[in-house]
């Protein structure tokens, strides 16, 4: 009797594990799941935390609802006037309606990706199809001159960045919305990893940089020498200014100084005209006897006045 209570608990005890453990599950932040009542959805969109279900009546599906690649590899595309380039691309997505996911793949991430791949091929087939060669040729120059900018360590325009989002602006829209509609997910971008040209295109581009960049280095070598002219014409003017200035500051201080000396000599003069006479011959025989002098003077010593202090260095010699 004992036994057999003992072995219904153990089965009653085992039964509750089993539904527990069946009727309850958990959802992650990075999960969503939907709920089955033999294989049709009856609940979409479930968030994360612990919910519960009828064990054998109901099933779950939780997906991966974090962002996913799609490597589409390089591919060959013709542009709008019948040029080759090889584009290698790759695509960012996510599941934004569980239901409508597991409706069109059965929950199979590879069946999805499989599915993504040629719409996404040709979303860009379309898109290189109505775009000019010489607008890539265009935007692969500007990727060069960045590189060569980020070897020389200078700033400049993000203009390969911004060339490419442009350029894949109208493939997302298109490719984001057809899949939102067939496979319940969301086309986050189509991300362009290299765009190669074909040898002679190649050819013709490098041959093209090199002409821009002569072009350029010309414009830059004519605008220098410009501002070179400017900045020597602009010197040479105050130059001018500058040694007119100064040479009619020195003629004012000159005349200053002379009639300041005029003054000073006139007051000599007038206050001893002797001492002033034989001061001024003193001055007159040192400067023309220094030895330095090499003009020959020639004066009669009989009649001159200018030796007239040597013949008589009496007072009043000069009357």
């Amino acid at each position: 009797m004992f036994n057999n209570r003992a072995l219904i608990g153990v089965i009653v005890l085992a039964l509750l594990a089993w539904f527990a453990s069946a009727s309850f599950y958990v959802v992650n932040e990075t999960q969503r799941a939907i709920k089955l009542r033999f294989g049709e959805v009856i609940e979409n969109n479930i968030g994360p935390g612990l919910h519960f279900k009828l064990p054998v009546f109901n099933t779950v599906r939780i997906f991966d609802v974090r962002v996913q690649t799609v490597d589409s590899g390089a591919t060959r595309y013709l542009t709008a006037d019948s040029k080759a380039v090889i584009v290698d691309s790759f695509v960012k997505w996510k599941i934004a309606d569980p239901k409508q996911f597991y409706e069109a793949t059965r929950g199979n991430i590879q069946v999805a990706e499989n599915l993504i791949a040629p719409r996404t091929d040709e979303a860009l087939r379309n898109k290189f199809g109505q775009t000019q060669m010489s607008d890539i040729i265009q935007e692969r120059i500007a990727a060069e001159s960045k590189k060569e900018d980020l070897a020389g360590k200078s700033k400049g325009p993000d203009t390969v960045e911004g060339a490419r989002e442009e350029l894949m602006v109208e493939p997302v829209q298109q490719l984001d919305a057809a899949m939102r509609k067939e496979l319940g997910v969301h086309i986050l971008d189509i991300r362009v990893k290299r765009i190669e040209l074909p040898t002679e295109v190649t050819q013709a581009v490098y041959e093209r940089m090199n002409s821009e960049r002569e072009q350029a280095a010309r414009t830059y070598r004519a605008e220098g020498l410009q501002q070179a002219e400017a900045i020597r014409a602009d010197a040479d003017r105050q130059r001018q200014e500058i040694l007119a200035s100064g040479r009619q500051e020195s003629e004012t201080t000159r005349g200053e100084g002379d009639a300041q000396a005029a003054k000073i000599y006139a007051g000599a003069y007038q206050k001893d005209p002797d001492f002033y006479a034989f001061y001024r011959s003193m001055q007159a025989y040192r400067d023309s006897f220094n030895g330095e002098g090499k003009d020959l003077l020639v004066l009669s010593p009989e009649n001159s006045q200018f030796f007239r202090y040597l013949k008589n260095p009496q007072p009043g010699a000069a009357q």
